[in-house]
């Protein structure tokens, strides 16, 4: 896993956290939220299953804006990309 300077900010991680204790969420959002919660340190980078989760909850028109605030950080912190 490629180490990345950028980290999860406090409220993203506070709104991560809720969706994880929720039990109305999906098992993608869990999973994107699980994903921007462990990257509140620097040194992680999200993997590609939880990239495909995060963009998944972002496309769906049901998630919560919590779901989505985690997804979209878990996208930023995706290695790669185009330079």
């Amino acid at each position: 896993m490629t180490k990345k300077s950028e980290t999860t900010s406090k409220s993203v991680a506070s709104k991560a956290s809720s969706v994880l204790r929720s039990s109305d969420t999906g098992a993608k959002s869990k999973t994107a939220a699980a994903s921007a919660l462990s990257q509140s340190s620097p040194g992680k980078a999200t993997s590609a299953p939880a990239a495909k989760a995060a963009s998944q909850v972002l496309r769906d028109g049901r998630t919560s804006s919590a779901s989505k605030a985690a997804a979209a950080s878990t996208l930023t912190q995706k290695p790669g990309g185009k330079k």
